[in-house]
């Protein structure tokens, strides 16, 4: 057990020392699929299907029509109170609803509302996943993680095809800014013990994407 375990540490220390990752199968090719083969409405489309497999709602308008797809949302859950980013879009914002900008509130008070309204830094085609990065109208990580409904408005253009583009994409702010970042995959859901899905322990139950056209 000794050799076995100091074999093992001896290759991770290697491995670390040299920055290789050695395949368990040297002639596995490490060629990873950087950019998908979709042109633009195609990945749209593709988006749109992955965020709904995760059990989140998705809609599509045009950007005259976001506050008024937003209303339609929170009408439909009764929802009378939300927060939002101080420099949330403001031709998006509904009208007819208390909607509280985020200026340092408590986390008790954010919690307390009926939801969240928010933009994204990404989409990714590929898995379904909103990128939230703190940039412009996305606020702090509290706000978007704490209500139990969340809308999130993503324009068409912030889509991209696969996972390493994101990241390309993100490089700055992982760079430069060091900005923490949150990557949403649907509604928070996990499981229990016996394996029964329990959702909202991590995050909104109810996640809802209105995905603008560009113009």
């Amino acid at each position: 057990m000794s050799s076995s375990r100091d074999a093992m540490l001896h290759r991770i220390r290697h491995a670390v020392a040299n920055g290789v990752r050695q395949s368990q199968h040297p002639t596995e090719s490490a060629a990873y699929e950087v950019h998908d083969q979709l042109d633009a409405p195609q990945r749209i489309a593709q988006f749109a299907h992955r965020v709904e497999e995760y059990k989140a709602w998705v809609g599509e308008c045009d950007t005259s029509a976001v506050a008024r797809m937003i209303a339609q949302r929170l009408a439909v859950h009764g929802h009378r109170t939300l927060v939002l980013p101080h420099d949330f879009v403001q031709m998006w914002r509904p009208e007819g609803y208390e909607l509280i900008e985020d200026d340092h509130l408590p986390a008790a008070h954010i919690a307390a509302s009926d939801g969240v309204i928010s933009t994204c830094a990404l989409g990714i085609a590929q898995t379904g996943t909103i990128v939230l990065d703190g940039g412009v109208g996305q606020g702090r990580r509290m706000l978007t993680l704490l209500p139990d409904y969340h809308c999130c408005v993503v324009p068409a253009s912030l889509v991209v095809g696969t996972v390493p583009e994101a990241f390309a994409r993100l490089e700055s702010v992982i760079g430069d800014r060091r900005a923490p970042m949150t990557f949403i995959s649907g509604p928070s859901a996990t499981s229990d013990i016996e394996l029964n899905r329990v959702e909202g322990v991590h995050g909104p139950r109810t996640l809802e994407v209105i995905i603008v056209r560009d113009a």
